[in-house]
């Protein structure tokens, strides 16, 4: 009686046969030029004209620490703003009046399709076209002392991640299997209502992931902010150069300083949204 494992009669047995690996030549030789590479790189810093010590001496200079506060600030408030405009915009184009589709179209085309540093320049110089601002009867005043460079960087960042923001959410919306409209109209939920209370919560599970990514994007394009005077931690870095032709050792400065942000956000963005996920099972069950 053959066994279970044994070979079928007229096939030779291998298994007393060497096995050749394969060599895998060129994972080696790719390992082996980016090693060469990082190398090089480490060379040129480690030998290049840098002073370490003005980098650890500005590390927690007091300007330096202030402008990292306000990049975070100004991150949070924007993307606070960004996903308030998203929300509604990705309801609108989700409306069935074309009115407010093409609006929430318009507003998308516009702000993805200009330059963030162009949208910042043009609410900085507002001024320019609108000298005063206000509500007629109630309020004016003049749009050079109303729009700050925080102002004009809140609404510049803002207004721009609600377009970005609002592609996501629609994503997100349409993620959604249609049952879940059909069953809250069952029950005699509005519009808005089902999607306050069962459309959005099921969509997060869809927009967090890119959301995070986006915040993450958004603590970066805080930079571009300088050119409007922002004091954000690269505009600091900047000041300190300008005095003391320290270019190289300040801008590693603010480098490292982005660098930690982004290391302690991308776990926590991991974190939320494994939980965010179990909560919706918990739900589903």
């Amino acid at each position: 009686m053959k066994r279970a494992d044994a070979l079928a009669d007229g096939f030779p047995d291998l298994t007393s046969l060497p096995v050749a690996r394969q060599a895998h030549w060129g994972r080696w030789i790719t390992a082996a030029v980016i090693l060469v590479v990082l190398v090089a790189i480490g060379r040129a810093f480690a030998r290049g004209q840098i002073e370490w010590s003005y980098v650890n001496r500005f590390l927690t200079a007091p300007v330096i620490l202030h402008g990292i506060v306000n990049t975070m600030i100004m991150a949070v408030l924007a993307m606070a703003l960004g996903i308030a405009l998203g929300v509604v915009v990705a309801i609108m184009r989700l409306s069935p009046n074309p009115v407010l589709t093409a609006v929430a179209a318009g507003y998308t085309w516009l702000f993805r399709g200009t330059p963030l540093i162009l949208q910042l320049l043009l609410w900085f110089n507002l001024a320019l076209v609108f000298p005063t601002i206000g509500i007629p009867g109630l309020w004016s005043a003049r749009a050079v002392d109303v729009m700050t460079p925080f102002l004009a960087a809140l609404l510049g960042l803002g207004i721009n991640q609600g377009a970005y923001t609002s592609e996501v959410m629609r994503a997100g919306l349409l993620s959604v299997d249609i049952g879940q409209y059909e069953a809250a109209q069952a029950i005699g939920m509005g519009r808005l209502q089902a999607l306050r209370r069962i459309i959005l919560p099921q969509a997060m599970r869809v927009v967090l992931p890119p959301l995070g990514n986006e915040f993450i994007g958004l603590v970066k394009a805080t930079s571009l902010a300088s050119v409007i005077q922002y004091p954000e931690v690269l505009h600091s870095a900047e000041n300190i150069y300008y005095a003391n032709s320290r270019v190289i050792e300040l801008l590693i400065v603010a480098g490292l300083w982005y660098l930690l942000v982004v290391s302690i956000l991308t776990p926590l963005q991991m974190l939320l949204e494994r939980r965010f996920a179990r909560g919706i099972v918990q739900v589903a069950r």
